[in-house]
């Protein structure tokens, strides 16, 4: 039962997170979208209003008229509304995603003996120290180094990368992945929750009171703002990479991490100047050849092949299945199994545990254990190359489960 609920509670958990996400890079878009297609107002009445650009657009059968004052109405409306509950939202329910699937499970799925040996506990201290450090360290750079966009934005590159670098040396590699975007993604909420919500509020405030707008805290905002829409599609790759263990399994996988990021930085750069007017076609081709290169890189090395015998057979089929079962009962039914040790409920519902539960997954378990080398997560059972591939031989010799 307590697997149960807690799979309904990751069902749940991973829905809200995914619309909350969807709600708040929607709305990040489109206002850096809005704030680089306005045009100056000709209407002299719109001008002496403060008005200092303006958009006309239609959608869904109607038109829409968004207008940006210089610094705001000489009447602030009643009914203004705060974009900042996607961001707090999205944060929310991705932390507690983090803390039922990785923190609870901190020994499977947050520790890799061959990457860095350490206890649950301390791994679980170390994944939420990095979220911290993370934060603490950018926005340093930003309140030292703010006065220079350029500065500070290398020094951010230079931080991610080292820090992505050190998780893939601590944590697992689907882990290190998946944390670096959470510690991206902390950045980003940290920047609405402390600098742009904040200096808003001051704004608001001082106009109410009749007093002069500090500018700091729109170009602060601002900064903050820019340097979020930089960081989404990096944080979308590293949640979703959890999926594709080609990646976080391969054996630099630092540097496909920093390198994937990095491809969706000059693609996003891309459509920032093509909103502005500008096209220029080399970002998002920069963009699309480092992912190619990290996809020739990564690629999986040919397997020798099979020897045959005299009658033509391959020699794989002289694989015993009992070998093979023991491989099955020795590394992966402690997750794959109708009653798994090392888990609540069988992993993703694969069981290992009977020759037609082995046969239905070959495809799977040759894909996963021997290809990609991904399972078992962190190689907790310590699987060796040697039974890799006696599986490998045994699946290319046709997958039988009779001797």
């Amino acid at each position: 039962m307590e697997g149960y609920i807690l799979d309904w509670a990751n069902l749940l958990l991973r829905w809200l997170h995914v619309i909350t996400a969807i709600a708040w890079i929607g709305s990040s878009f489109y206002f850096v979208w809005l704030d680089n297609s306005l045009t100056r107002p000709i209407d002299t009445g719109l001008k002496d209003k403060g008005v200092d650009g303006e958009l006309w657009a239609v959608h869904g059968g109607g038109f829409y008229n968004p207008q940006k004052y210089l610094t705001a109405p000489k009447s602030l409306p009643e009914n203004l509304h705060w974009f900042y509950w996607e961001s707090y939202s999205t944060w929310m329910s991705g932390f507690a995603l983090l803390v039922v699937l990785y923190l609870f499970n901190a020994s499977t799925f947050l520790i890799d003996k061959n990457v860095y040996d350490m206890s649950p506990g301390a791994a679980v201290g170390f994944a939420v120290t990095y979220l911290i450090v993370g934060w603490v360290v950018y926005d340093a750079i930003c309140r030292i180094f703010g006065k220079s966009d350029r500065t500070v934005g290398i020094l951010v590159a230079v931080y991610v990368a080292v820090a992505a670098f050190v998780a893939c040396h601590i944590f697992a590699g689907r882990a290190a992945f998946l944390l670096t975007g959470a510690m991206i993604a902390t950045i980003m909420s940290a920047n609405v929750l402390f600098w742009i919500i904040p200096g808003q509020r001051k704004v608001v405030a001082a106009l109410k009171a009749g007093q002069p707008v500090d500018p700091i805290h729109g170009k602060r905002g601002k900064q903050r703002s820019v340097h979020n829409t930089y960081f989404t599609l990096p944080v979308l790759f590293a949640m979703l990479s959890n999926h594709y263990s080609m990646t976080y399994a391969a054996k630099n996988n630092w540097l496909v991490l920093i390198m994937v990021m990095l491809a969706g930085v000059m693609i996003r750069q891309f459509f920032i100047l093509k909103h502005k007017g500008k096209i220029n076609i080399a970002w998002p081709a920069a963009g699309v050849a480092c992912l190619g290169l990290v996809a020739f890189l990564i690629a999986p090395q040919p397997r020798p092949q099979v020897a045959k015998s005299a009658d033509g057979d391959a020699a794989a089929t002289a694989v015993s299945f009992v070998k093979v079962q023991e491989i099955m009962n020795t590394r992966c039914v402690q997750c794959h199994a109708e009653q798994p040790k090392m888990m609540p409920t069988a992993a993703k519902g694969i069981k290992l545990d009977s020759a037609d539960g082995i046969k239905s997954h070959a495809q799977l378990i040759y894909q996963q254990a021997v290809q990609q080398k991904a399972m078992p997560l962190g190689n907790v059972t310590q699987i060796t190359d040697d039974e890799r591939a006696l599986l490998g031989q045994w699946f290319e010799g046709g997958a039988k489960t009779t001797n």
